[in-house]
Order: C-alpha cells, then structure tokens, then sequence
C-alpha cells in the first residue's frame, strides 16, 4: 500500500464506500485456523468494519460537519477531522474534544480504537517533526498524508507476554540494512483493531535487550506488507451471528474491536517510513517528548466518559426493569454511578482549559489531568461494574436464550407473563434493556471490556509512578512539600512562630497547675 492508494481525492477524507475498498488490498488475517480472503465481508469483522465506515460518512454529512470538520493546514485547500491537525489555542482542544465525543457517540462508547485514537500519533508527527532529526521530513510526509485521508492506524507497541528469561527472543528485530530500507522479524502483542486498520507504527527500545541497536527503532508498516500477518482472537462478532441475534447481543455483534498477535517475517521497511533508527535515547523517550503521550488520552478520556454516558443510562434504565429505582440504597449507588461519569468528562474540561503551548505553536492537553484519567479509569471501572452487579442482581439473568424463544408461540405467552419488568415495563422491554445490560457487563464482550479498561494505560503501578514522575519533575512535589514546611515553621515546641497567632500560656490548664 503506497500513500497514493488510499484516496484519489486529496481534499478530503475517505468515505465509508472508500475505507472499504481500502481494506481491499490483500492483508494476511488470520482467525480459526484461515486466512481471510475479503475482511469486509467476513462474519467475524463485517459489522465492526460497518461501524468504522459509519464514522468516515459522519466526515461527509452537512448535519456533522462544524462538529467533527477543520480545514486543514497542508496547503491542499481540504478540510478534515478535528483531532487530525493539531491544535493551537485551548479552545480548539476543545473542539477537538467535541469532534472525539461525537464520533465515540456512534458505538455508544464501546470503540476505543477508531481512527481519531491514533490521530493523535499525527498531530504528534505535525506539532515536533525536529523530535525525529534526520527522519523529520518522513514525519512532515506522513503528518500531511495522515491528515488529509484520515488514515486508520492502529499500533504495537507491547512485548508479547513469553520469555522473560530471554527477553530478546521474540522481539522485532532489525534483521538487514539495504540502500531502500530495513528487514524486520518479530512479533508484537495486543494489535487492537490493526485488521480494520491502514497501517501500524511499531516502537522498539533497547531496554532488556543489552542495549542492542538491533531492536531500537520506530516505524510504520501498512498491514498489507508483505510478512506482516495478523493471528486474530475469537471473534465475539462471529459467535453472536452464529449463535445469537441483534436482539440478544446487541453490542458484541457490531462492535468488536478484534485483539490480534502481528508477526513480522522478513518485512521490508522502507526508509521512508522509518522515524527512529539505531537510536536508544529517542525511541525510549519518545512517546513523551514527541508529545504523543499527552494527546491520545483526550482521546482516551473522551471516549470513556461517552461510555460511562451510556452505562449510566442503561444502568438507570435496568433499575426501572427490576423495581429497585426508588430504593434509597440503589439511588446512593446511581448517584456515584453519576459522580464518576462528571469525573471524567470534568477532567475533559480540565484538559483543554488547562492545555499549555509546546512546539511549533501547538498546544498540548493539561497532563495531570490526563495521567488522573489513566489512574482513576481502572478504578471507576471496576467499581461500576459491582454496582451493576449487585443491584440488578439476578434481572441480569432471568431472561430467556434468545429472541426466538419470544417467536415461539408456545412460550410467549409464558414469557409475556412472567418475564415482564415492573412499574408496568412490558416484557419485551424488559427483555432487551437486560439483554442489552448482559452484553455490556456480563458476555465474554463484556468481559474483555473489563480487561480492556483496567489495562488500558498499562500496569497498576505504571499509571501510578506517571503521576509520580510527573508531580517530581514538574515541581508540584516541591510545591507541596514546601507547603508541608511552611505549615511546620508556624510553630515550635514554645508556641506559635506567627504574629497573628495567639499563644495559650495565659489559660492553659497545665501551665497554671504545675507553677
């Protein structure tokens, strides 16, 4: 895949007809034990792949297009997706967090690797193309080729989990340096929705590796390089169309972001697509001083807090099913379902209102509150789902297999009977509000969600010594330190140090007994 092959129309971003036929390129997916010969028709990606299609017609309707459109800034006359170019005030991240909300808000929340999640990785590329020296103009290239098509990228970044005691056994690896490019072998892990995807940028670093220059890199590889194969999970789209309907599984369906293992066997890289090459220090520091750190979580963030928009209103939705509304414990639990949800989208606002100039005029999202989102997603998470648990309880399971069960005409007047919701909700109402609820929490979909967002940012202790690093390194350790020491200075093992304050020797009882 060339740059050129994407869109023919340069001044303006793909549409849905167009991404499909882009995936149309001979890539080498692989799911239950076979290679795909057409993706977009294949029942383990073809809705998923509809969903994201969905979003690049959203770019084109005259209803959306303030919303989710910018012109661009590469001199070719187009316009694009907000989140595509970067922004250079606070407010237009905020319009980008807008753009970001309403995209989310076609998969309900559920699709956290759409194309505007990687956007962030071109404005990255736009904002500091100096970062990469000698590869700057690659990232100039891309910069521009990203924004004006709305390139899909996906990534792989993360080791696979194996080896330990060998670190360096599976990594990607420079095999070969030739005058067009590199040979790279290897595999990657967690390749989230990279068979949906245009192409794949791939970091590597030498830590673990004996500082070997061999696996020091970052590039970007379109997905259907030749020896770039993807070995996909199970496929929740392809067992709800197998087993289940619309009806009973609603989100898993259409939504399924598939998690895939990418192997690279001899792939050619070419240098026009390297950014980082042979270089330690840059490829280890570059996710934060590239600046791509503090841009993909207003994606990230964004994209939750429509999720948790959505929980909270099927939440609200299955308690009126059940009966349990009104009792005041369930409201307590509701209303810090709500207090987590004003939580994220506050540290949204946080993060335009409080962005700061960087290089080149762009503007970066605040980061404290960005690393708070990373520490606090996981947490709020969990929680949620036991609060659903334990107060929808059993309506999360008193329900029929499947909508065919309704059709049967035997049974329905059964389940008419006994499976209606409370506070008059009929049964075919109550039905689909659980089922819908089952899918979110409580289906394998829903589990690997659970997983999805725990993990999102990384480990447990990584999200949290962000924060640390960032409280040391931007002073605000010193600040509250210094606070600690001012409150300790006002006073001693006499009294008060402070003018203002009044020392107690002429009414203190102790004082006065034991003269």
């Amino acid at each position: 895949m060339k740059l050129k092959d994407l869109n023919t129309n340069h001044k303006r971003p793909l549409t849905g007809k167009e991404y499909l036929t882009s995936l149309l390129d001979d890539r080498q997916i692989y799911i239950c034990g076979e290679r795909i010969k057409d993706i977009t028709i294949h029942p383990a990606f073809r809705n998923s792949i509809a969903s994201i299609a969905q979003l690049y017609d959203a770019l084109h309707s005259s209803e959306n297009h303030d919303i989710l459109c910018w012109d661009t800034d590469t001199n070719n006359g187009g316009y694009t997706h907000k989140f595509f170019r970067f922004a250079t005030s606070s407010d237009e991240i905020r319009q980008q967090r807008d753009a970001i909300a309403e995209w989310s808000r076609y998969s309900y929340g559920w699709m956290g690797r759409t194309p505007d999640y990687k956007a962030a990785f071109c404005c990255a590329l736009g904002a500091y193309p100096e970062f990469y020296g000698s590869f700057a103009d690659n990232a100039k290239t891309w910069y521009k080729h990203i924004q004006e098509s709305c390139s899909y990228f996906s990534h792989a970044i993360a080791n696979p989990p194996i080896d330990r005691h060998n670190p360096t056994s599976h990594l990607i690896k420079i095999e070969k340096e030739t005058d067009a490019g590199v040979i790279v072998s290897g595999a990657k892990g967690m390749a989230t929705n990279s068979a949906l995807a245009h192409y794949n940028f791939i970091v590597g670093t030498a830590r673990d590796t004996e500082n070997s220059p061999d696996f020091t890199f970052m590039f970007i590889v379109p997905m259907n390089a030749d020896g770039a194969k993807l070995i996909s999970r199970t496929s929740y789209e392809l067992a709800a169309s197998v087993t289940s309907s619309p009806f009973d599984s609603p989100l898993s369906s259409r939504f399924d972001e598939n998690d895939a293992i990418l192997i690279m066997d001899n792939v050619f890289i070419p240098w026009e697509n390297i950014l980082i090459y042979r270089e330690e220090g840059s490829s280890r520091s570059w996710a934060v001083q590239s600046g791509f750190a503090r841009l993909f979580p207003l994606q990230a963030c964004v994209r939750f807090a429509v999720k948790l928009d959505f929980i909270t209103g099927l939440l609200q939705k299955s308690l009126e099913c059940t009966g349990v509304a009104d009792f005041r414990g369930v409201q307590s639990d509701l209303g810090e379902v709500v207090a987590w949800r004003n939580l994220f989208w506050s540290l949204t606002d946080a993060m335009w209102a409080e962005a700061q100039p960087w290089e080149n005029g762009a503007y970066l999202p605040n980061s404290q509150a960005s690393q708070t989102y990373h520490v606090m997603a996981p947490m709020a998470y969990n929680k949620i789902k036991k609060i659903i648990e334990t107060n929808v309880t059993s309506g999360l399971i008193y329900l029929p297999s499947s909508v065919r069960d309704i059709k049967n005409k035997e049974l329905n007047p059964y389940i008419e009977k006994y499976v209606r919701g409370s506070n008059g909700i009929e049964y075919i109402e109550r039905i689909k509000i659980l089922k819908l609820m089952w899918d979110a929490i409580g289906s394998e979909f829903g589990g690997r969600h659970e997983l999805y967002e725990i993990n999102y940012a990384g480990s447990k202790d990584s999200v949290r010594l962000q924060c640390l690093r960032h409280a040391y390194s931007s002073g605000n350790m010193m600040k509250m330190d210094n606070l600690v020491e001012q409150c300790l200075s006002d006073y001693n093992m006499s009294g008060w140090t402070k003018p203002h304050l009044h020392n107690n020797k002429d009414i203190n009882f102790l004082d006065h007994l034991l003269k």
